[in-house]
């Protein structure tokens, strides 16, 4: 799998979008999971660079985060990726690259589009995060049950999740109408839904 000296940089771009964005969180008193825009973060990784790069540009801050940088609201470690929010975390360069396979091949137009592209962000983007996020908030805390962890890790942040989805879709719509993924990153490996008039 060959990468583009052009992917890698906007990669590395994105991962520090999601480092940047990890900075402006909000805490809640009743969960260990705080409020953050870094799920936009992964929903922009995976709609504007596709699969390969989407899932390259958050693995990074995984990785890097593991071995001790202070990626994430100025914290790393295996403590951070394995603490109770790891499952969130580890599932990010999945999450992108589901994005990035099924987005591109969306046409992007008229209202209808905008919702298709919506509900892949949502569902990709957000819902996927607690189908990992959820069962490893359990596991690090035993004393959570079902209902308890899906009252502290996933009921709170629904709406929030979806506004976050609502402007991903109006920022990746118009920039991938003049940079697609392939475009973008300079490879010819992604498969992209165009027409004549560059709606996607």
């Amino acid at each position: 799998m060959k990468l583009t000296l052009r992917g890698v940089v906007f990669s590395a771009l994105f991962a520090a979008i999601l480092v940047l964005f990890s900075f402006a969180q909000i805490s809640l008193p009743f969960t260990p999971v705080p409020i953050t825009l870094q799920t936009l973060a992964v929903m922009l990784a995976g709609g504007l660079l596709g699969a390969r790069y989407g899932f390259l540009s958050m693995a990074l801050v995984v990785i890097l985060t593991a071995i001790g940088f202070p990626m994430l609201h100025g914290n790393g470690g295996l403590g951070v990726v394995l603490g109770p929010t790891g499952g969130f975390i580890m599932i990010w360069p999945i999450s992108a690259m589901l994005i990035g396979i099924i987005l591109p091949r969306i046409r992007v137009q008229g209202f209808m589009g905008y919702v298709a592209a919506f509900l892949v962000l949502e569902i990709f983007g957000s819902l996927v995060l607690y189908l990992a996020g959820v069962p490893w908030l359990m596991y690090k805390v035993p004393s959570f049950t079902f209902d308890k962890a899906m009252a502290a890790a996933c009921y709170p942040f629904l709406l929030g999740d979806a506004i976050k989805a609502v402007v991903a879709a109006l920022i990746i719509a118009p920039v991938r109408q003049v940079f697609p993924p392939a475009r973008l990153t300079g490879s010819s490996s992604h498969s992209v839904v165009r027409n004549t008039d560059l709606s996607v």
